[in-house]
């Protein structure tokens, strides 16, 4: 058996625009998806989600997932896990040229599903990195991050962009313009997440902004200017010292372009009341700044701020489910022993090694 596990992430800047070839920075953070795999004797493949934000279930089939599985969670949810979990199995079969190899599958994460952080995303590098190591063939992380995004590019019809799955492969902050996907050095920045408790339909807002911006030049310049704040904050971060506690100037330039960034956001529609609520929580507490991640129509908003006012204002505020302080992952995905969150000696495989 093979444990792996993979970070999501939290989009400093962004997010809708990098599916129109804009850049994007998402930042990694420790919340983490864990796949369990071990290889069967038949071609079957057995999953067992015990998170997920659902109530668990688990399902056995061959083949594929065309026919979905009847159990007693919203059928949404269900098509969108297995259907990311069976991309997942058929990239790691494909890269190891094993098309017949089954395996018996356990997910677990402390992402929530659909919330705009990443959880996915996490789910498929996680699972083709478990795989193909269960199957003697071990990837490098950029490998993983390529195939983990043919896998959301086929589930999601086409809109998937690289960033989640580039950033949760490699951990830290990275850089994402169309095919162009980089590392970059930064602070660790005092994200606080909050929750709402819900989830968008990426799908049906990606489709919005796609509608709006070929309707109206005004929303597509809206777009090239969610661009325009990522290549500035990108120069902030670059200036920055990556070894040294980030500057309350820095802190405060961020901030500003974080909330020009969800001003931006709503006016193409993709935010909601409750993600407004607690934007302006986390104002109003003294944030540097705060703005929806992710997709949007309701999951999480992440602001910028070292104390522990947000994240109290943001547990008092209507509509919030939860909120918490993200620290920054530095590495993206990883073997794991038997126990959950402990990394083994096998961190970094040379992929060639086993060929």
């Amino acid at each position: 058996m093979t444990r792996s596990s993979a970070p999501g992430k939290v989009y400093l800047f962004g997010e809708h625009a990098v599916v129109y070839g804009e850049p994007a920075v998402p930042c990694a953070i420790e919340r983490r998806a864990w796949v369990d795999v071990e290889r069967r004797e038949d071609d079957h493949v057995r999953v067992q989600a015990t998170d997920l934000s659902l109530d668990g279930f688990t399902v056995e089939y061959t083949g594929s997932t065309d026919d979905r599985p009847d159990v007693d969670v919203p059928r949404p949810l269900v098509e969108a896990a297995m259907g990311y979990i069976d991309a997942a199995v058929e990239q790691a079969r494909d890269a190891a040229d094993a098309p017949d190899a089954g395996f018996d599958i356990v997910v677990d994460s402390d992402i929530p599903l659909g919330a705009g952080l990443g959880s996915s995303a996490a789910v498929v590098v996680a699972g083709i990195d478990a795989a193909t190591r269960e199957l003697g063939r071990p990837l490098d992380p950029a490998e993983i991050a390529d195939r983990a995004f043919r896998a959301e590019y086929e589930v999601q019809e086409g809109q998937a962009s690289r960033a989640d799955t580039f950033c949760s492969a490699m951990g830290g902050a990275v850089r994402v313009e169309g095919d162009d996907c980089r590392t970059i050095d930064t602070p660790s920045l005092p994200f606080v997440v909050g929750f709402d408790g819900g989830a968008g339909d990426t799908g049906e807002l990606v489709a919005g902004v796609r509608r709006l911006r070929e309707q109206y030049g005004f929303a597509a310049d809206t777009v090239e200017s969610i661009g325009d704040i990522v290549r500035r904050g990108e120069a902030l971060l670059r200036d920055a010292d990556p070894d040294a506690p980030p500057a309350d100037s820095l802190l405060a330039e961020l901030g500003r372009l974080m909330d020009f960034d969800h001003g931006l956001l709503e006016a193409l529609g993709v935010s909601s009341r409750s993600l407004d609520a607690m934007v302006w929580a986390a104002r109003d507490a003294g944030a540097h700044g705060a703005k929806l991640t992710g997709a949007g129509g309701g999951g999480c908003i992440v602001a910028l701020d070292p104390s522990p006012e947000t994240r109290t204002a943001l547990r008092f505020t209507p509509g919030c489910e939860d909120a918490f302080r993200a620290e920054l992952a530095t590495e993206g995905v990883r073997v794991e022993d038997g126990t959950r969150g402990e990394t083994t000696d096998a961190d970094h495989v040379d992929p060639e090694a086993d060929r």
